[in-house]
């Protein structure tokens, strides 16, 4: 039996709301482990349930997605009659697929407690299995999933036809997809709630025109909630959204000596451990070690997705084998992102999850012992949003910024300035340089195995240093400080990439590494071959030339550029042929009709220009001679 919830003495009892909860929220609420409602939950609540728009800040990990669903789900079970099919009555917006998916699930485990909403969502499979009927005049929650790459727009409108859900939520761009549709209707009669979840990266420019669109679709009636960690920074842009005189929220922690604001949960110990350039990687493993009890999912984040590529390789082979690295990024395909990361909210040993920010806002993943920021962010506020990984609902969790020695160390103070304080890390770290020199060359042994993952190793050094470059602390991230061997060797580099940061550089760009570039290879027999067949070609283009006629070797060389040129263009219209030729084979016989006919016309104008400006040639030719009259 579940642990009841305490009764109403307590001002953050879930029996304490008024207008009280539906008895089944109650038993869901008390299954899930929450005995007493979290700050924001009892503040927000019963305020989106009375009719009030709401914009919510609270410290992450503080309970935010069922302070919005539980009023979501008590305004659809609270109709006076069920709604027509095809119409929505809420929908919860989220800035990421994982997010977005995240939130369904913590529905899903909600409704399970309302059984005309669990049978529809779970019917038996069971022909034998007695069904509990419920009669169509029954309210019920029917929500919808909406993600881009997992589905097609079809798909979604399809399931939504079939199924006629009333609460859809979605990532913006898939939304507007479906809202587009003649067939899906949110009229005022019947569209109830708007949830922006995460809402300040919603407001951000990257969501703003779509997320525009879709206030366009939905009646200015309704109640508006907004969620996020740090809404403060979207103030100015509230009032787009068409919020009515909303009620702010706003719940922060109290800092240990009471007299400052955190902007993250007091279980949460956020630390710095500045690291020589050249042991930051191998620094990790005594970070790892040095926490106790081992922890069993730990976060690493990196500033692009070209450097989780990369070290997902690398790292491995520094760390050992008593954790298993997992890597996930934005540009991964959709079905890749969602099973790594289910790897590793599933898994049952200890784990690191090697990602970008993709995995710093909203993710609610269990039992993260361990946030280590490899590069700290280039948007400052989003150093609380990772962060905040750890450190969730109560449970104790810890986070470390690697910095460089020297003026990034000043990232502190400037951290303290925007409230958000860290202190040294609390475990002393002594890295060798024996043990650096050592994980460089694990490294350097695995990228001199396969030329691929030098090539890897090559972008993922230029991507990290454009995002150093653009940190909006510019000031204390300088690259002008840069340390760039010891980052190289770090790195596990072979040499240094060509790169216009580089240009005043006079140090060794080899990195003391010797190699027959000619000789080194891809493990990839077709990628090789290619290599071969290249470097086979430049050699016949330089035996044609003649060393000791520096005018003709530059004429060759020349030569060898226009050759060149007229080979990408060869293979530019190749590519293009190819393409046309797709096209045109999933063209409809009428589409195909209509280009024929098209070309046609195009022919026909050419053909009469072409007959135009030769008449206007001739009759200049013919004016001409009659004008000539010889020479004198």
């Amino acid at each position: 039996m579940p642990p009841k919830p305490p009764s109403r003495t307590s001002s953050r009892a879930w029996d304490g709301i008024t207008p009280p909860l539906s008895q089944w929220i109650l038993d869901a609420v008390s299954s899930m482990g929450f005995e007493r409602m979290t700050p924001v939950q009892a503040s927000a609540i019963p305020l989106f349930m009375a009719h009030k728009d709401v914009v919510v800040e609270a410290v992450t990990g503080s309970g935010k997605t069922l302070s919005f669903l539980i009023p979501v789900v008590e305004k659809l079970l609270r109709l006076e009659e069920p709604l027509k099919k095809h119409h929505v009555g809420a929908i919860i917006i989220s800035p990421t697929r994982e997010l977005a998916s995240q939130i369904y699930h913590v529905l899903l485990s909600l409704l399970a407690f309302h059984p005309p909403s669990a049978a529809v969502l779970n019917p038996s499979e069971d022909d034998e299995a007695p069904r509990q009927k419920f009669p169509s005049s029954t309210l019920k929650v029917v929500p919808q999933l909406l993600l881009g790459g997992s589905t097609t727009p079809a798909e979604d409108l399809s399931s939504f036809l079939k199924r006629s859900p009333n609460l859809l939520i979605s990532t913006p761009g898939r939304l507007i997809e479906l809202l587009s549709s003649p067939h899906v209707h949110c009229p005022q009669s019947s569209f109830e709630m708007l949830v922006l979840d995460e809402a300040d990266r919603l407001l951000d420019l990257g969501f703003k025109d779509t997320l525009q669109n879709i206030l366009r679709r939905l009646p200015k009636q309704r109640r508006t909630g907004l969620f996020s960690a740090s809404i403060s920074e979207a103030v100015d842009q509230i009032v787009r959204v068409g919020l009515r005189n909303p009620v702010k929220v706003l719940v922060k922690v109290k800092g240990t000596s009471g007299a400052q604001d955190k902007r993250t949960p007091a279980s949460l110990q956020m630390t710095y451990l500045t690291t020589p350039t050249m042991h930051k990687f191998a620094a990790l493993k005594h970070v790892l070690a040095s926490v106790q009890p081992t922890p069993q999912k730990t976060i690493f984040f990196l500033s692009t997705c070209s450097g989780v590529d990369y070290l997902s390789a690398i790292l491995p082979l520094m760390l050992g084998d008593d954790f298993q690295l997992i890597a996930l990024h934005g540009k991964h395909p959709a079905n890749v992102r969602e099973k790594n990361f289910n790897r590793f909210v599933n898994t049952y040993t200890p784990a690191i999850l090697l990602t970008t920010d993709v995995a710093s806002r909203g993710l609610d993943i269990p039992s993260v012992d361990l946030v280590v920021q490899i590069d700290p962010p280039s948007d400052p506020k989003t150093f609380i949003h990772r962060c905040g990984r750890a450190g969730r609902a109560g449970r104790r969790g810890l986070s470390v910024v690697l910095l460089h020695p020297g003026r990034e160390e000043d990232y502190v103070n400037f951290l303290e300035v925007r409230k958000t304080p860290v202190t040294s890390f609390p475990h002393p770290i002594t890295v060798s340089d024996k043990e650096a020199t050592a994980a460089t060359n694990a490294a350097r042994k695995a990228v001199l195995a396969d030329r691929a993952l030098h090539d890897r190793g090559q972008k993922a050094f230029v991507s990290w240093l454009r995002s150093y470059s653009k940190h909006q602390a510019s000031s204390i991230f300088r690259v002008a400080d840069l340390d760039w061997e010891a980052l190289g060797k770090a790195w596990g580099l072979l040499k240094l990439p060509k790169m216009p940061e580089l240009r005043a550089f006079t140090g060794d760009r080899t990195l003391g590494v010797t190699l027959d570039w000619d000789n080194y290879q891809y493990k990839d027999k077709q990628r090789e071959k290619r290599r071969k067949e290249a470097i086979q070609e430049s050699k016949e283009n330089e035996g044609a030339e003649e060393p000791s006629n520096k005018r003709k070797h530059e004429n060759t060389a020349w030569s060898n550029k226009a050759d060149d040129k007229n080979k990408k263009q060869k293979r530019r219209d190749q590519k293009h042929r190819r393409q046309e030729k797709n096209k045109w084979d999933k063209m409809t016989e009428d589409e195909r009709q209509k280009v024929r006919d098209t070309e046609t016309m195009v022919q026909e104008i050419r053909a009469k220009n072409d007959e135009q400006r030769r008449l206007r040639r001739a009759e200049k030719a013919s004016k001409t001679e009659e004008e000539f009259t010889g020479f004198d």
